[in-house]
């Protein structure tokens, strides 16, 4: 099934958030200890939240125990999560979505696995991340574009899908047409991936990096060093050809740089990055935040109908991969501060206090 990203690869944003969020559909993936207690708990544990200074996380409770910290008598980490009834009726109904004809309604599909279509609908959104109509419609958008690639004559199937015309079939497939997941899980077997690092306009950002396919960009990434950029990029994408081109990249990097230095308000930039039709919503959205302004994350699931879907959407924004091109810098805590950033928050507080100055001359 697609996912927005191997959930084991979260990083400690990502985690934190999710500890936040007591989201149960973390457990098994890692466990966070607490220094001032000496405990480690599943990400779900009803616990008093402790300070995020005092936390560590590891990746299964046997590092936990052998870095000195006991399990939790409450949340009981060192228990196996229990399997979830609904993977293999969801794995079966991705099956068939991908291979049907048209759109089967919720309540054909519910009679083919079981269960009602409400709950159907619920568990298929909280395991795939899309409703299994927008899972169908990737799907035939993924068979159009094989045809494409092999020089079929597709306009009548595009009309057919809906879109009427060549300019509105890829307006809407270009993004769901990213990287697959099966290419991503693979850690990009196959891909070739030109990246550059230059210095940032802005001193406080450090060195950024960029990275693209033949498709468009598929990192954009602050840090400290090349050294450990590089290794990041890497680590994404371990199975894909690396080559450091600074001239290849060059048309794309300076509108980052121009971004940055405050003379170009917008970044319009193709992307190659796998991704969910959600977060997909939620990126977009961010897209349209106005440079100098800033919205919370409650604000940014209403403006997708969502509103309940806070902690989905911050997942969404904890795992964008180019910064800056998708502005995720731009959604701070509704209780004030600027609040976690995947490349620092300090970075995020010297990129809001910079476009705000800048809005303002």
């Amino acid at each position: 099934m697609p996912a927005a990203q191997p959930r084991e690869t979260l990083n400690d944003t990502a985690r934190w958030l999710a500890v936040l969020a007591r989201d149960r559909d973390a457990d098994g993936l890692f466990v966070y200890a607490v220094r001032s207690t000496g405990i480690y708990c599943r990400p779900s544990c009803s616990s008093r939240r402790p300070r995020r200074d005092r936390v560590a996380f590891f990746a299964a409770p046997d590092a936990a125990r052998e870095a000195g910290f006991r399990a939790c008598k409450r949340c009981r980490p060192d228990v196996a999560v229990a399997a979830d009834p609904w993977v293999d009726k969801i794995r079966r109904a991705c099956v068939y979505l991908a291979n049907v004809d048209g759109h089967p309604s919720l309540a054909t599909l519910a009679a083919r696995l079981g269960g009602s279509p409400y709950h159907l609908q619920r568990n298929f959104k909280r395991l795939v991340g899309v409703s299994p109509r927008e899972y169908a419609e990737a799907c035939r958008l993924r068979s159009v574009k094989r045809r494409l690639r092999q020089g079929d004559n597709v306009t009548g199937a595009m009309f057919d899908a809906g879109y009427g015309s060549s300019s509105r079939f890829y307006e809407r497939a270009a993004p769901k047409l990213g990287m697959t997941p099966s290419v991503y899980r693979r850690g990009g077997a196959g891909t070739r991936i030109h990246y550059t690092i230059v210095d940032s306009p802005n001193a406080a950002l450090g060195r950024l990096l960029v990275a693209a396919t033949a498709r468009g960009v598929c990192a954009v990434a602050m840090g400290s060093s090349d050294a450990e950029l590089a290794r990041r990029l890497e680590r994404e994408y371990p199975a894909a050809s690396m080559t450091k081109d600074e001239g290849a990249l060059s048309r794309w990097t300076n509108v980052i740089l121009k971004h940055l230095a405050g003379k170009q308000p917008r970044i319009d930039l193709p992307l190659d990055v796998q991704a969910t039709a959600f977060q997909w919503q939620v990126w977009q959205s961010l897209a349209a935040i106005p440079y100098g302004e800033t919205r919370t994350y409650a604000e940014v699931a209403a403006t997708l109908g969502r509103p309940r879907a806070v902690r989905a959407v911050a997942r969404a924004i904890a795992t964008n991969p180019v910064a800056l091109a998708i502005p995720c810098h731009r959604v701070v805590p509704a209780a004030g501060g600027t609040g976690g950033y995947r490349w620092g928050a300090d970075r995020k507080s010297s990129l809001l206090r910079q476009e705000r100055q800048t809005k303002r001359t």
